[in-house]
């Protein structure tokens, strides 16, 4: 009993997972949205969606869509699995999990999608690879850490 009680509360490695939660949507904003900001206002949304345009193909405005779609609700996600997360409740484990893994998915679908509109790219660009690899090391490590810890399992009950 004394030990769980000790393991209560947003403590101990939970800080880190704290800060990645705070951080996430932040980061999704700060990285993603002044790129759809460029190509809605520059003209190449027109350029790649309208057809006879040098570079048009009827793929881009899904891909483009797809990503903006799920890059906001990414940010709403993120904002609620920091609610859940500072309220302490029994889902946070649950969907921290989830969109850790529906993130690197997606990172990965993807890269794949725009291999279709940019055949000479490789499939994987450094960007993407250091995305991949960062997300896929931020999964081996945070969900056993959620699956597992004690700390986890008394912190996560409302």
């Amino acid at each position: 009993m004394t030990e769980t009680r000790n393991l209560e509360g947003l403590g101990g490695w939970l800080i880190l997972v704290g800060l990645g939660v705070v951080l996430s949507p932040v980061r999704i904003i700060v990285q993603v949205f002044p790129i759809f900001s460029t190509v809605f206002s520059d003209g190449t949304w027109e350029a790649l969606t309208v057809p006879g345009s040098a570079v048009y193909n009827p793929l881009w405005a899904p891909i483009l869509l797809g990503e903006l779609a799920v890059n906001v609700g990414s940010v709403v996600v993120w904002v609620f699995i920091a609610f859940l997360f500072f309220s302490k409740k029994s889902a946070f484990p649950k969907w921290f999990i989830g969109m850790i893994l529906f993130t690197l998915c997606f990172i990965v679908v993807d890269a794949i999608s725009l291999k279709s509109v940019l055949p000479n790219e490789p499939v994987f660009d450094a960007d993407t690879l250091r995305e991949v690899t960062r997300t896929a090391i931020a999964t081996l490590i945070w969900v056993p850490y959620m699956l597992v810890s004690k700390r986890v399992k008394a912190t996560f009950v409302n």
